[in-house]
């Protein structure tokens, strides 16, 4: 069957650099931090103590209280983002069959705050079982997509992919298969998550995950640096709204860009280390790469994972340079987590909107806080430190990887009429 074409027509962002998309996108370009001391807990017991947290973020802003308390803070961020981008894409009634508009989003853990505050009632009860009534609506990671769908009335396929880190992009491409198999015309599509919480970063600290540079977190997402020393948490989320081309076209959308392959593999290697070789995240971006039905040597810029990690790095800076050959030197390479934090189930969408955004303006963001090459990291490739670089940006890859072993890769493209 001939497969429909899928654009992107519309996008919301709520991260640590800003409360919309173009706060972040500004964030982006000027290479900010969103680092800095931990507010919604007290942190100084932890071996870490700052993240990348949303900036005065008040509920109330966007919800009435009674409304609020019924969703975890992941929910809250997914429903803040959806409303954006669909009043971006001008999805308004009328333009669309609501039936054939579907709500795909990602989540990587979902309600733990909320999980984590009715265990912790309960360990400090008497031993009565008296929970919430809006415990499980409000911890389960498919809520996000459910309460968007039922604000909005969209009555097409709707669910949430948890993949870990590779959650939001595994969405994204979820979403763009339906829409192109002819299943959907229109998707609300991305990812969030809100584990700044005593149990997300306790958890990760066990892990020995997270940089523990508490004397200066604005620097301590470092990816490619030789001193790194671990990721930073974020939280926040993206939305895109993925449609089909004639769809679009139709009712007049502005077009960002053209979404042309998605790819997925696994390491099949081990729960949290990457595989030393790069072996999964190299399949993947071959495997997107035939997707896309493009060359290694047409892609522009690659919107790293780039976490920050001693071994993720230089596994995924191995797997560029065999897939890419020479053609990695004449690339450009960042890792926006340099400036955002980590993500985690969220961190694909904000990176394809980074990665979108790089494609419409001929921006590529920068890789932030780099002071000291790897010698275990070729640096003769381009990976746009400490400053944005303008370039014709005609394509751009976006690699998104998991605990578990799991890589998604999605490719964008300016629009070709």
């Amino acid at each position: 069957m001939e497969l429909k074409r899928v654009v992107v027509t519309g996008l919301g962002a709520l991260t640590p650099l800003g409360k919309t998309v173009s706060e972040y996108w500004d964030g982006l370009v000027n290479g900010v931090s969103g680092a800095a001391p931990i507010t919604r807990f007290d942190a100084s017991k932890f071996k870490t103590q700052f993240a990348c947290e949303v900036k005065g973020y008040d509920p109330e802003t966007y919800f009435d209280r009674k409304e609020a308390r019924k969703m975890d803070l992941f929910t809250q961020f997914a429903m803040i983002v959806a409303d954006e981008a669909v009043i971006d894409a001008k999805l308004t009634e009328g333009t669309y069959n609501p039936d054939r508009v579907g709500v795909v989003w990602g989540s990587g853990i979902g309600g733990l705050r909320t999980f984590q505050e009715e265990c912790v009632n309960f360990a400090n009860g008497d031993g009565t079982p008296r929970f919430n009534p809006f415990f499980i609506p409000k911890m389960i990671a498919d809520i996000s997509a459910g309460q968007i769908s039922i604000k909005h009335g969209f009555r097409g396929p709707n669910f949430v992919t948890v993949s870990a880190c590779a959650s939001a992009t595994n969405a994204i491409i979820d979403s763009f298969n339906y829409i192109r198999l002819g299943m959907a015309d229109a998707i609300v599509t991305g990812g969030s998550e809100a584990a700044v919480t005593e149990a997300g970063i306790g958890g990760f600290n066990a892990l020995k995950a997270l940089s523990e540079r508490n004397d200066a977190p604005e620097t301590a997402s470092r990816p490619f640096d030789a001193d790194r020393d671990g990721f930073v948490l974020g939280e926040g989320a993206g939305a895109l709204i993925l449609e089909e081309y004639e769809h679009a076209k139709a009712r007049g959308a502005k077009i960002y860009a053209e979404i042309i392959g998605g790819g997925m593999s696994a390491d099949a290697y081990h729960i949290t280390a990457p595989h030393p070789e790069g072996l999964g995240a190299l399949n993947v971006m071959r495997n997107v790469l035939r997707d896309a039905n493009i060359q290694p040597e047409e892609v522009d810029y690659i919107n790293v994972h780039g976490t920050s990690t001693p071994l993720g790095d230089i596994s995924e800076v191995k797997a560029i340079q065999t897939v890419f050959g020479e053609h990695a030197y004449k690339l450009n390479i960042s890792s926006t987590k340099s400036m955002t934090g980590h993500l985690l189930g969220a961190a694909g969408a904000i990176e394809a909107i980074a990665s979108i955004l790089a494609v419409q303006n001929n921006i590529v963001p920068p890789t932030i806080n780099h002071f000291n090459d790897d010698p275990n990291i070729d640096t003769r490739l381009n990976f746009t430190f400490n400053k944005a670089q303008e370039r014709n940006v005609k394509i751009a890859l976006s690699n998104t990887f998991g605990f578990g072993g799991h890589n998604t890769s999605v490719i964008f493209r300016q629009l070709i009429d």
